[in-house]
């Protein structure tokens, strides 16, 4: 039996990273943990957040009209904490940060959250 992704879109968001792509080419998200949109997931062009020992890779997500897999980093204090869940990458009305790219289009990436076995 195969292991269920730690991560994984809702067709609004795979739909918006198919837009962001190919405006943007390859992407990212990272999840830092942080406080207020620190704690949203963050959209990035591949490459344009720099990771390192203190994240961790969950998944890379394939995404319908996308070449590239969009991997999903997060700080590895932040999955401490959700490490008995599965992440729902969802796309909501609302701006967000302005470091995302979804920003400018009066949305904003938000996570939901199963727990595992769920």
């Amino acid at each position: 039996m195969s292991e269920a992704p730690r991560v994984e879109l809702t067709p609004a968001a795979a739909e918006l990273v198919r837009r962001l792509s190919e405006t943007h080419g390859p992407l990212m998200f990272h999840q830092s943990g942080g406080c207020c949109d620190g704690s949203a997931p963050m959209c990035y062009p591949a490459g344009g957040f720099r990771t390192g020992d203190a994240d961790i890779l969950l998944g890379e997500l394939a995404v319908a009209g996308v070449a590239e897999p969009v991997p999903f980093w997060m700080s590895r204090n932040q999955y401490a904490l959700w490490s008995h869940t599965r992440l729902v990458v969802d796309v909501v009305e609302g701006r967000g940060s302005g470091f995302s790219l979804e920003a400018p289009e009066g949305v904003r990436f938000l996570i939901h959250s199963r727990l595992v076995g769920a």
